[in-house]
């Protein structure tokens, strides 16, 4: 086993404190870069894109370790139907042009090339989503990238599934709406978002704007400057404009410096709500007790245990081959990472009904992520059971699940405070419509009629044929 060389963090002096706080996490993992043990039907290679320095690092690792330990994971009970899982990490800590630099130096490693890229950054997937029409890789970006790539007759390549920030933004307005008794009434209301000042923190606002036309409620939008430790001038605006709700739309020491800023300024931390990359414990925890009753989006997912917990701590933890410190296994970021993996897995397994039990290539594993059913039943055998809802792809329809629940800090832990939401799509669809549209007539790409597509789908074996 080869191990990958870690990319020294670079100085940055204002997070002094955190790089201790995560050292034990930021160890080198364990097989950074893995080689499968020798296998009869040869080796699937996934390409591992991750930030375990700089400024991103305490949410970064987390679900890196998740990530590869899923596929660790895999390779412990036989691999995909026996098709043996390589990896290999780069680091590129949230920097765009470093992201692009490891998809250039991953994509054609492995006997067939990248299986799929998570980019793991909003910004990462706009730079990349033009190259993956020539170089035929998908891009996973779940719950994360273009809000408008559910379009799968423009976007054939990108998969944000589980859910865009479109879907984040609209489910957070219908939880404000039920809890002040409907969309009534928020006319007149307050809502102040606070985002990263990125492509990943400007996605919300094209749907949040569209819904403070529908519903009246006044919005503020407060950027805040890379990597988001400096927020005293966002947090005087609020002090000042008294919003009803703050929307966080955070990452990495970001968010907890925001809910700090929040007890400095007297703001409620139960009127505050993080979108799913703002909602977990490394948010929450530098900031101690003064942290509870914040609430976050939960994308699926909270900190909830189940069977694939135990499986990864006795068959991956228990041989010695975890990546990361055994407490986080279940934590919301590590699961978060774990079901990442699984939806690559997954993809790569529904590709091989139609093109074999062999290493596919990425165009193949496209087919795959594109007719992807991850029904009650499939989730029950991952052992996934109330950790994740049922998912189904199709030509149109790349996003698969568009459903959240909110939940809270209490001081310890998140709790559940809500019942599912499920994204309006009849508020949603026109925005993806209009932006996907104006983009293929940038890019000029000709729309695919998805029609003929989804009935050779339908006449499809539906069942992995007999292993061999």
């Amino acid at each position: 086993m080869a191990v990958l060389q870690q990319t020294k963090a670079s100085a940055i002096s204002a997070l002094a404190g955190i790089a201790a706080a995560v050292a034990l996490s930021m160890a080198a993992p364990a097989g950074a870069q893995q080689k499968a043990p020798t296998a009869g039907k040869g080796e699937q290679f996934f390409p591992v894109l991750v930030y375990r320095t700089g400024a991103y690092a305490p949410n970064g690792v987390p679900w890196a370790n998740g990530y590869v330990d899923y596929l660790k994971l895999v390779n412990a009970q036989g691999g995909i139907n026996g098709v043996q899982i390589t990896f290999e990490e780069c680091e590129f800590g949230y920097a765009t042009d470093r992201g692009v630099e490891c998809y250039e130096r991953l994509k054609g490693k492995g006997p067939t090339g990248a299986t799929a890229f998570h980019p793991l950054s909003t910004g990462v997937t706009f730079a990349i989503t033009d190259k993956a029409y020539t170089d035929k890789i998908p891009i996973i970006s779940a719950g994360y990238g273009r809000a408008d790539s559910v379009e799968g007759e423009v976007y054939p390549w990108n998969f944000p599934l589980l859910g865009t920030y479109w879907t984040a933004a609209d489910i957070l307005v219908q939880h404000v709406a039920k809890i002040n008794g409907g969309f009534d009434k928020l006319k007149g209301k307050k809502i102040t978002l606070v985002y990263h000042d990125s492509p990943y923190g400007k996605e919300p606002i094209a749907l949040l704007t569209e819904r403070s036309k529908l519903h009246g409620f006044d919005l503020t939008l407060i950027p805040v400057t890379h990597p988001g430790v400096e927020q005293k001038a966002a947090w005087l605006q609020i002090r000042q404009n008294r919003p009803d709700y703050v929307f966080l739309w955070g990452w990495g020491v970001m968010n907890s410096t925001a809910v700090r800023e929040a007890v400095a300024t007297g703001f409620p931390r139960d009127r505050m709500y993080g979108v799913w990359w703002a909602a977990a414990e490394p948010d929450v925890t530098p900031v101690g007790a003064d942290a509870k009753g914040f609430n976050g989006l939960a994308l699926q997912h909270s900190d909830d245990r189940s069977r694939i917990h135990e499986d990864i701590l006795k068959l991956v933890h228990g041989k010695g081959q975890g990546t990361g410190p055994k407490e986080e296994v279940g934590s919301v970021l590590y699961t978060r990472g774990m079901i990442s993996a699984m939806l690559s897995v997954e993809g790569v397994r529904q590709a091989q009904l139609r093109y074999g039990v062999k290493p596919l290539t990425g165009e193949q594993v496209r087919y795959g992520l594109e007719n992807l059913t991850i029904d009650a039943k499939r989730i029950e055998a991952l052992g996934l059971t109330g950790v994740m809802r049922p998912l189904a792809t199709n030509c149109r329809d790349h996003e698969g699940s568009r459903s959240a629940r909110i939940h809270q800090w209490d001081g310890k832990q998140w709790n559940y405070t809500s019942d599912w939401y499920e994204a309006d799509m009849q508020i949603i669809r026109p925005l993806i419509r209009d932006t996907s549209t104006r983009y293929a007539a940038e890019k000029k790409i000709t729309r695919r009629s998805c029609e003929a597509e989804m009935k050779e789908v339908a006449a499809a074996p539906k069942a992995m044929p007999a292993k061999k």
